[in-house]
């Protein structure tokens, strides 16, 4: 991880988490005076662990009070799974996009789903989507340097008309944009 205002010189930080982590994703806001990270822990590899924490801050420099939140339990999600974009503040809870991967006898295919997280207590997950909400279906997501990906990396919510555009990543290769809405993701959560 690393820092930079200016886009040619970076500062290299120290992991904030240990053991090593991935999809490092931080709450838009303190929770009960307290900054909130989700984070999938690995190994130093492309790692045998698939399941997501939350970590717990007062000064975004010493991580604590690590909870588990969520396994993959679907057929799209049995690898693994990791939180993507920083999570949308709702009057439900916190709308959590997240990326599941099934081992296939072609290799990994990422897929990405939602789940709603307690609005207070963020480690405590009410509903989730049962099946994907997106798959590798484009030739721009099938083909590319890593095959069969739709990455979930970043999410902006129009608060007035509910409208989401999810910058994902297709193949590992290009960037794409996808567009739904808060309610059309609802109505695919089901109770935890």
């Amino acid at each position: 991880m690393g820092h930079t205002t200016d886009f040619r010189d970076f500062v290299m930080v120290e992991n904030a988490l240990l053991p090593h982590n991935r999809n490092g994703v931080l709450f838009p806001r303190k929770i009960g005076g307290r900054y909130m990270l989700l984070s999938r822990p690995s190994d130093n590899g492309h790692t045998p662990f698939g399941e997501v924490f939350l970590s717990q801050s007062r000064d975004l420099v010493h991580w604590g009070r690590h909870r588990w939140v969520m396994k993959g339990e679907q057929p799209w999600e049995s690898t693994k799974i990791g939180p993507g974009p920083v999570p949308i503040e709702t009057t439900e809870g916190w709308l959590m996009i997240y990326h599941g991967v099934l081992t296939s006898c072609n290799g990994f295919v990422y897929h990405w789903g939602a789940a709603l997280l307690d609005l207070e207590e963020p480690w405590r997950v009410r509903a989730r989507t049962p099946g994907y909400l997106m798959s590798p279906q484009a030739p721009y997501e099938l083909a590319g340097d890593v095959p069969n990906v739709v990455f979930p990396c970043a999410a902006v919510c129009d608060a007035g008309t509910g409208r989401i555009a999810v910058y994902y990543g297709g193949a590992d290769t290009v960037v794409c944009l996808a567009f739904t809405t808060i309610d059309a993701i609802f109505g695919q959560l089901l109770p935890t």
